[in-house]
C-alpha cells in the first residue's frame, strides 16, 4: 500500500507517509521472515486492492492507515506482554515503538486531509 501511496496520491505529505511505510515496514517484514525461518513459521501474503484514486485515495488511504496502525499496536503490545516466544516477544515490543511513531503520523497526514 505505501508504495501505492507514493504513486497514486496526490498529497505531498500523503506520498511522503508511504514511503516512510514502505522503508519501515520492509525492514520490520524482513526481520520477521529472517525470525518466522529460523522458528519454522509460516507468514500469509497478502495484495493490496487498488480502490480509488487522486485525493479520493489519500483520504481512504489515511482511514485505513489510522485503523490498521491502531489494531496493530495493540496485537503488538499484547505479544510483547503475553507472547510464550521471548524472540517474538522481543520483536513485537520494538516493532510497537515504530507502530506507535506511524499512528502518530497517520492520524497528522489525516487530519490535513479533511
Amino acid at each position: 500500500m505505501g508504495k501505492m501511496a507514493e504513486q497514486q496520491g496526490q498529497s505531498a505529505d500523503v506520498k511522503s507517509f508511504g514511503k516512510r511505510m514502505v522503508t519501515d515496514h520492509t525492514r520490520a517484514n524482513n526481520e520477521l521472515i529472517a525470525l518466522a525461518a529460523g522458528k519454522r513459521f509460516a507468514l500469509p501474503n497478502e495484495k493490496p486492492k487498488v480502490k480509488k484514486f487522486g485525493a479520493d485515495f489519500d483520504k481512504e488511504y489515511m482511514a485505513d492507515m489510522v485503523k490498521d496502525h491502531e489494531k496493530d499496536l495493540a496485537e503488538f503490545q499484547d505479544e510483547a506482554r503475553n507472547g510464550s516466544d521471548p524472540d517474538l516477544k522481543a520483536w513485537a515490543a520494538k516493532t510497537a515503538e515504530m507502530i506507535k511513531k506511524h499512528l502518530a503520523l497517520a492520524k497528522s497526514v489525516q487530519s490535513k486531509l479533511k
